[in-house]
């Protein structure tokens, strides 16, 4: 099912905060006024205006909605006054929970240990029906969709070359390119992701998504020239996530939204339809960002990574995906990376102790797994600009959660 937002996307380019017209009486926030996506990228969003937008995006791009489960899957509640207990250290000074919610901006944020809620919270007038934007989250789901190609047979496997999937590649920068590559963001072509800069890669594949003309992404990637060698050199770019987003969708012949549906979304049993941004009406989701859920589905998903990629005892993906897409990956020279098949590993001690990983999005959007301790952790934030603006690192509150938890 497709839904197109009612205000033509080059209004979207040249105003802010337009009073929004509801396109779905049943979403609570359907009314609200919200800005551009200029405005998220620039970090040009006020308190208000930032929450209103994050959770709206499905009104900045035409989007697929992904339908929530038939039998949604039970969360039992087993709360824990984390609140009460949950203490840590940055630098000299002593935090609390407290703390990180206000400090961090945080508008939702669900704990699960052994697959029970033992803490939800929601701010800024979030409900338990509030959508947000995934941005970066969004590409961990991405390749989690390779490796079911891959389990169901539609992809050969990480050797395989971009262009054997992606015809619109051919004769570029990407030929000679594997899959694999393309997981770890080391194609060795050119990139700049720098989000604030107008004149980045990253932002002319924002205004190719912006103009919604079919193929218009492929040409900006089509367009890059060679820096390195393929497999030999990471670099962190979206572009590598619309590629996959390709490379899912000339596999399986299926949207990404039909195939995370058919494989997870549903018989995982997600409580809430999702929505994906499209790079034209009816086209490719994007797949480096723009997936709107809830927290709960969120933590889901969280959670169903941290079953191994299990659904009622059957393997969704390969042998060893889950141990594997989150962990430090080895390039062709050599170099380790802290960089999993678009999953970041834990930086901290606790977490690289434990084997702790995290889907990480800017303006603060993460789904924290430790596999060691059985915790999932799933937040939605609103901070002011892109990067550079948490004042307390989740990692170490999560750690500390973690912790706190056994």
């Amino acid at each position: 099912m497709i839904r197109h937002p009612r205000r033509r996307l080059a209004l979207l380019a040249l105003c802010s905060a337009i009073p929004a017209v509801a396109l779905a009486q049943d979403y609570p926030h359907a009314s609200e006024p919200i800005g551009t996506i200029e405005d998220v990228y620039d970090g040009h969003l006020t308190p208000d205006m930032a929450v209103s937008t994050f959770r709206n995006i499905d009104r900045l791009f035409p989007t697929r909605t992904i339908p929530a489960s038939d039998a949604p899957g039970d969360l039992p509640q087993a709360p824990v006054d984390l609140e009460g207990t949950v203490s840590y250290q940055v630098g000299e000074a002593s935090y609390d929970l407290y703390d990180f919610l206000s400090l961090d901006n945080v508008a939702g944020m669900i704990v699960l240990k052994d697959g029970a809620v033992v803490y939800e919270t929601y701010q800024r007038g979030n409900t338990p029906a509030t959508r947000w934007m995934s941005m970066s989250v969004a590409k961990s789901v991405t390749s989690t969709l390779v490796g079911a190609a891959i389990r169901d047979g539609h992809i050969g496997g990480l050797d395989d070359l971009v262009t054997d999937h992606v015809p619109a590649l051919a004769g570029s920068a990407y030929d000679g390119v594997s899959v694999r590559d393309i997981l770890l963001m080391a194609s060795g072509v050119e990139w700049n992701e720098t989000y604030t800069d107008p004149a980045s890669d990253r932002r002319d594949l924002l205004r190719a998504q912006i103009e919604q003309r079919p193929g218009a992404a492929m040409e900006v990637m089509a367009a890059l020239p060679r820096a390195h060698d393929p497999g030999s050199h990471h670099n962190y770019s979206t572009g590598e996530t619309q590629v996959l987003a390709e490379i899912v969708t000339g596999a399986t012949g299926q949207t990404l939204s039909g195939y995370l549906a058919e494989k997870i979304w549903q018989p995982y049993g997600m409580e809430a339809d999702a929505n994906w941004w499209l790079d034209s009406p009816d086209g490719v989701e994007i797949g480096g960002s723009g997936l709107s859920a809830t927290l709960r589905d969120f933590a889901r998903f969280g959670q169903f990574f941290l079953d191994g990629g299990m659904i009622d005892g059957a393997p969704v993906l390969p042998d060893g995906w889950t141990g594997t897409a989150g962990q430090p990956q080895e390039l062709t020279g050599g170099e380790v990376i802290e960089y999993g098949y678009m999953w970041w590993p834990g930086w901290t001690e606790p977490s690289i102790a434990d084997g702790a990983y995290a889907a990480i999005g800017i303006q603060g959007q993460n789904i924290y797994i430790n596999p060691a301790r059985g915790v999932v952790i799933a937040t939605h934030m609103a901070q002011p600009k892109p990067l550079g603006r948490e004042p307390v690192d989740p990692l170490v509150v999560f750690d500390a959660i973690a912790a706190a938890l056994d």
